[in-house]
């Protein structure tokens, strides 16, 4: 009996061994394959360290491939204090090197941390301190790779484009707004230390950096070139307190170029006021548009037939009076009898008051609302204004009146650029955008298309021919004539609007503009030009915004590939201005047949002889008078 329960009695210890051995077994197994991950890299993170390497930003491309902001790689110090065995050295070394105090580097130095980021002063690192920092060959001294951002035209599309912080972090424009994507993921160069920080003699582990995502942008760079070449002149001669510009694809809503003045330097944004760095002023900007605003006017009236730009007729006294107030055409007694078309080429505000009443405040504000205005456009770039609008339920008759010719609403550039291609394209309200697409870091293949996006229908393509021909007369007949550009139909609308301060119009201070397109039967360009407050000049859009347009115009005929169309009407010259003659063909003639010939030109012989072989520019251009032909006499 008693040895059977020494038998019963060693099965147990048996069984409770043989569990316990089953037990250490599963645990083996669990922490050797299932925990291994798992519990070597706890391990691994209690003797590894990671010296951090920064990804490159995502590129910004314009819309033909060139690159509009870059990366630049710089050197940036890292301290491993464990590893710094002469501290008061190292620190004395490092701040005569970086010109900073000894004390601020020797608590960097002596900071209990197992790595420190020498910032700011250390960070982004020209190659000949990097390289003095490297010659000292001092334990626990790193110097690790950094991006820093470059914009290789600097100020141009500054305002766009934005800039970054010290940490690479966009802080404004498409650099604030697509910082999700143009940000990449650091890599980092791992190495291995005891529990006292001393360097193991292991392999380093190299984990590379992922780069951001890249962003194609609708601008053209030439044609943006043009643009910011134009305001800078216009900057030098008038002496405006801003200035701006916008050109568009009307067909889409793309941005083709887009400016302002004053401008910045994205590299050097901390010598700028918070004014000048944050104001996109295309966007951000609200004020009376004047005259431009009557382009709205117009298409509500063509679309509601309410007028016949041909037949029907208005005669302007040089004012109308409305409740009671007088508003005052700016021709002094008026343009007397005037047919519609000539309401709108002279620009008659009482004529577009006339307009206005006749639509009523229902109907006209309902036309304003559908163009977009009193709301953002939502186009994809921060910091747009929304305008402001007459509240419809305190208008009266002189609000409407006013409000028909411009004055009275506060409104952005971008909706007026914006509302003007639906007037002239078909009738459409496209959403504008600036990014076309996101491209992968590597091969730059695209991964997110932008689409043109149709915002309403607003008036219909008949509306919209009649709107374009009435602008196309305003360039070759009207106020709008210094943007005529000779064998192509441009059309446009001048504007000059004053000026508000605390509720009162401010005396001589003014706001003009001008609103072009080309070609006018098929527009493929529309441009918004801006200049506040020139001084030294009679302040009207037509002597003023009117030829800066007509240049960046004249700059995107090349660029754009745009021909000379038939049926471009000849302008309408007045006494003050320039008129475009045909050169004649004088070759085989003599001297003096030639001058005969060419009376309207200034003329420039060379060679010898007494008949022309040669003539310069060619026989059938146009040129304006007094312009230099040059000829080649031979015998």
């Amino acid at each position: 009996m008693f040895f059977k329960k020494i038998h019963k009695r060693i099965k147990v210890i048996i069984l409770i061994i043989l569990f316990l051995f089953v037990l250490i077994i599963g645990k083996v197994f669990y922490i050797q394959v299932i925990s291994y991950d798992k519990l070597n890299n706890l391990a691994e993170s209690l003797w590894s360290r990671n010296l951090p390497i920064e990804a490159n930003r995502g590129i910004i491309y314009d819309r033909n491939g060139l690159i509009l902001a870059d990366n630049l790689t710089t050197t940036s110090l890292v301290l491993i204090p464990n590893q710094i065995k002469d501290k008061e050295g190292t620190a004395k070394a490092l701040s005569e090197i970086l010109h900073v105090s000894y004390e601020d580097m020797l608590g960097h130095v002596m900071k209990i941390s197992s790595i420190e980021r020498v910032h700011p002063e250390g960070r982004r690192l020209d190659f000949e301190i990097a390289d003095k920092i490297i010659n000292l060959n001092l334990p626990g001294v790193y110097l690790v790779k950094e991006s820093k951002r470059y914009y290789p035209f600097d100020t141009m599309l500054s305002h766009t484009i934005g800039f970054v912080g010290i940490d690479n972090q966009g802080l404004s424009g498409l650099e604030l707004m697509y910082n999700d994507y143009l940000t990449g993921s650091y890599g980092a160069i791992k190495y291995f230390s005891d529990a006292k920080g001393t360097r193991l003699d292991l392999s380093e582990v190299y984990e590379q950096p992922q780069n951001g995502v890249n962003i194609t942008l609708t601008i053209n760079s030439e044609l943006q070139k043009s643009l910011e070449r134009e305001l800078d002149n216009a900057v030098i001669k008038y002496k405006p307190d801003r200035a701006l510009g916008i050109a568009m694809n009307p067909n889409s809503g793309e941005i083709l170029a887009i400016a302002s003045r004053p401008n910045f330097s994205p590299s050097n944004y901390q010598d700028y006021s918070t004014e000048e760095i944050n104001r996109n002023l295309p966007i951000w900007a609200t004020y009376e548009p004047g005259s431009t605003f009557k382009i709205i006017t117009l298409s509500a009236a063509l679309e509601e037939k309410i007028v016949d730009l041909d037949n029907d007729t208005f005669t302007d006294t040089g004012g109308i009076t409305v409740e009671g107030a007088t508003l005052h055409c700016w021709k002094h007694g008026g343009h007397g009898l005037q047919t519609y078309l000539q309401v709108v080429e002279n620009s008659c505000n009482p004529g577009f008051v006339n307009l206005g009443l006749k639509l009523g405040k229902e109907t006209l504000f309902e036309y304003i609302k559908n163009f977009g205005f009193g709301s953002k456009t939502g186009i994809d770039l921060n910091g747009e204004a929304s305008g402001i609008m007459f509240d419809i339920n305190k208008i009266g008759d002189l609000e409407l009146a006013t409000t028909a010719f411009g004055q009275g609403v506060s409104v952005t550039p971008i909706q007026q650029i914006t509302a003007v291609s639906a007037a002239i394209n078909g009738g459409i309200l496209y959403k504008p955008y600036i990014v076309k697409s996101l491209n992968e870091p590597e091969t730059n293949s695209v991964i997110m298309q932008k689409e043109k996006q149709i915002v309403r229908k607003v008036i219909s393509e008949e509306t919209s021919e009649k709107v374009r021909y009435a602008l196309e007369s305003v360039v070759t007949n009207g106020t709008g004539r210094p943007a005529f550009i000779d064998g192509y139909r441009v059309g446009g609308k001048t504007g000059t609007a004053q000026k508000v301060s605390d509720g009162h119009y401010m005396v001589g201070n003014y706001i003009v503009s001008f609103m072009g397109f080309l070609p006018a039967d098929d527009p493929q360009i529309v441009l918004y030009i801006a200049v506040d407050n020139a001084k030294g000049v009679t302040q009207y859009g037509g002597t003023i915004a009117a030829p800066i347009a007509r240049n960046v115009l004249l700059d995107a005929i090349s660029i754009l590939g745009i021909e000379k169309r038939d049926g471009a009407s000849e302008k309408k010259y007045n006494y003050l201005d320039k008129k475009y003659y045909e050169i004649p063909n004088v070759i085989g003639l003599n001297s003096k047949e030639a001058i005969k010939l060419l009376k309207n030109f200034k003329v420039e012989f060379s060679g010898t002889g007494n008949i022309i072989t040669y003539q310069s520019p060619s026989a059938g251009e146009r040129i304006y008078e007094g312009e230099k032909v040059r000829l080649l006499l031979t015998d």
